[in-house]
Order: structure tokens, then sequence, then C-alpha cells
């Protein structure tokens, strides 16, 4: 009877203890208290205006949207191009995060009956996200994967754009023409289309779940604008998707992340900074803010829900060169310095890259080479 017990009660302690522990992630805190929020802001503020580090030879073509990772002790940049008809992805390299080479296209323009024809703005995926980490960039099934939003019309966002994936076998910093799934991944056309996504779906950025807080290895992060009665002049919100295999992926929960009901929320990019995810994203015609475009940043600690900060923007118009936009921000942290990439719009419409550290490094002396009102039709 005694060993009879024992063993019952060896079995309950050890469903309690199984079920304490996969109940955790359950118990993981849904609100970021303020003193970690100000924390965070302490550690990721960029004061210091570098200044532009890579803008197109002539204001005929507009530089977004950079992603940055590191290959073979080399830092290598995807960006997007806007030339009139569409975007297109390039790749560019540094040895130190402030001197860029350009080195060419990796998804460009393609046949008409593609779905795709005309857009392809990429974003390479799965890259580390350790704040101060190596930021390699990490293969999944003997691939390298990006993520991109695609569609046929010619135009700046015009038409329907979609979400779809790009991937290669080939080394991911080296110049070539990744493949690409035959159809979207998610659209704004499909039957289980959300409110908040029924529209259009803009930039996206998938990550490694590496604790599978969602109950899956992958997350998307996107933003759409959609609304229930209109959909054409809803606002632009920030949301997420999950997938097991970087192939097939499903809207996950029914409400966006980040959600200011006017105006645009978007470009979301993540770091993780001890056991807080921070994410990094841009804000534009909010009613309340007097910029027009500028950089803001969320915490989590389960991927899912997410305190905004309430303080002042990371990034915002101070300069010749961003007096239009500052918006779509990269986050980094290197050798004890954090670097902000953004994408920086002046008033005549030039668009680049621009960067502001934590530290004072001086100034760059890249310009915008086209002081012309824009030339796309």
């Amino acid at each position: 009877m005694n060993r009879f017990f024992y063993l019952s009660f060896s079995f309950i302690l050890c469903l309690s203890v199984i079920f304490t522990l996969s109940s955790y992630k359950k118990q993981l805190p849904t609100v970021v208290p303020e003193k970690v929020m100000k924390k965070t802001y302490e550690e990721v503020k960029t004061p210091y205006k570098y200044g532009l580090v890579l803008v197109p030879d002539s204001n005929s073509y507009k530089m977004d949207c950079p992603t940055i990772f590191r290959k073979d002790n080399m830092w290598v940049m995807s960006y997007i191009v806007f030339d009139g008809r569409g975007y297109e992805t390039w790749l560019a390299e540094s040895k130190n995060l402030l001197d860029w080479n350009i080195k060419g296209k990796i998804m460009q323009f393609s046949d008409s009956a593609d779905w795709d024809s005309n857009q392809k703005a990429g974003y390479p995926s799965l890259i580390n996200y350790d704040w101060g980490g190596d930021y390699s960039i990490k293969p999944f099934d003997g691939k390298y994967w990006m993520s991109y939003f695609g569609g046929n019309s010619e135009g700046y966002e015009k038409g329907l754009l979609s979400v779809g994936i790009a991937y290669t076998c080939e080394d991911p910093a080296a110049l070539h023409n990744w493949q690409r799934l035959e159809k979207p991944v998610l659209m704004s056309t499909d039957t289980n289309a959300r409110w908040y996504d029924n529209s259009t779906i803009y930039k996206n950025f998938i990550i490694e779940d590496k604790k599978k807080l969602t109950g899956h290895p992958f997350i998307m992060y996107y933003n759409a604008r959609g609304d229930s009665i209109n959909p054409k002049k809803g606002a632009e919100r920030i949301s997420m998707a999950v997938s097991d295999d970087m192939v097939h992926w499903q809207r996950y929960g029914s409400q966006p992340l980040i959600n200011h009901h006017k105006g645009i929320s978007g470009d979301a990019v993540i770091q993780k900074i001890n056991d807080v995810y921070v994410m990094f994203y841009f804000g534009a015609f909010w009613p309340d803010q007097k910029a027009k475009a500028f950089n803001r940043f969320a915490c989590s600690y389960d991927l899912v829900h997410w305190t905004e900060w309430k303080g002042p923007h990371l990034i915002e118009p101070t300069e010749n060169y961003d007096s239009l936009f500052a918006h779509k921000s990269y986050v980094i942290k290197y050798d004890g310095i954090v670097y902000h990439f953004y994408n920086a719009v002046d008033k005549l419409g030039n668009r680049g890259i621009a960067l502001a550290t934590s530290k004072d490094l001086g100034k760059s002396e890249v310009s915008f080479k086209s002081g012309k009102e824009s030339e796309i039709k």
C-alpha cells in the first residue's frame, strides 16, 4: 500500500511539474512596467545624427527600408529602390557600418505573367536579434529566406500587394537572384483575411520564435491597411502571422498588435534586450503628433502583447536631409554603440538611408546628389 501510494504521489507530482512548465508561457506578463520602458529608452536612444550613408544617383530613384545582417566579417544591408515602375531589392556591404558599397540587385522586375512582376520589396529573414549579438543570418531547411511584398501593378505601392517568400541555397551576402515561391503566402483577398488587412499588405519581417511562445517556430510581423466597413480608407496597423516551415503561413489572433486608428503604424523590426523583446516601428500622420513621420518602439515579454513607449520619438525630422520624413528603422548594437538606420526624406522628395548613433561619430559627407524636384511621374 505504501509503495502504491508513493508511486501515485510521484506520478501526480510529475504531472504537476509538467503542467507548471507547460503553462509558464501563459504566465508571462502582458504589460511591460514603466520603469522597464524607461530603461529600454535609455539603452536604445540615438541622439547623434551621423547623416546619410547611402543615397541614389539621382532623385529619379528612392531608397527605402534598410535591413542589416553580418556575414563573414562583413555587414550586409538589403534595401529597396523605387524607380517609378515599382520596387526592386538591392544589397550593399560595409566593414564599419558607416561606409557602404552598393553591390546590386537580388530581386528585380520580371516577366509580366508573374504575380510580382513589378513589385519585389524584400527583407531578409531569421537574423539573430539578440541585442549586441553577432547579427548573423540563420538558414532553415538548408536555405536562407527572405519575405517580401509584391504585385504586378506599376507605380508607387499600386494595385494588389501581397506577401511572397524568396529563398536561396547560396551565400545570402553574395550578389545573385533569389528564387521565389510560385504564389503569395498572405493576401488581402484571402477568405480568412482580417478586418485590419483586407485592403493592402505592406512590409513584412520574419524572426525565429526561439521559445515557441506562439506555439510556432516562426513569426512574421507585417503592416497592412484595412477596415471592416471601407477597406481602402482604413488605417495601417501592425499584425502578425506564424509558420512551422517558412512556406505556409496563418494569421495569428483577431486583432492588430499596434493600432493607432489613424495614419500609419508600420515596419516592425525586433531586437531582444535581456528578457524584453523590443519592436522598433514607425508612425506617420498621427493626428496627435506634429512630425509627419517618426520612429517609435514598443516592448513585450511574449512577442504578442506589446506595451508602447509614451515618451519622445527615437527619431524625428530635424535636419535638411530628413526634413519631411524620418522613419522606417533598423536598430542594432555593436561594439558598445547603438546604430539606428532609418529612411530619410527631404522636402524635395530625395529619399535615402540615414544613420543616428548613441555616441558622436562625427558627420557623414554623403549628401543627396539631386537638388531638383522628383522626376518620377
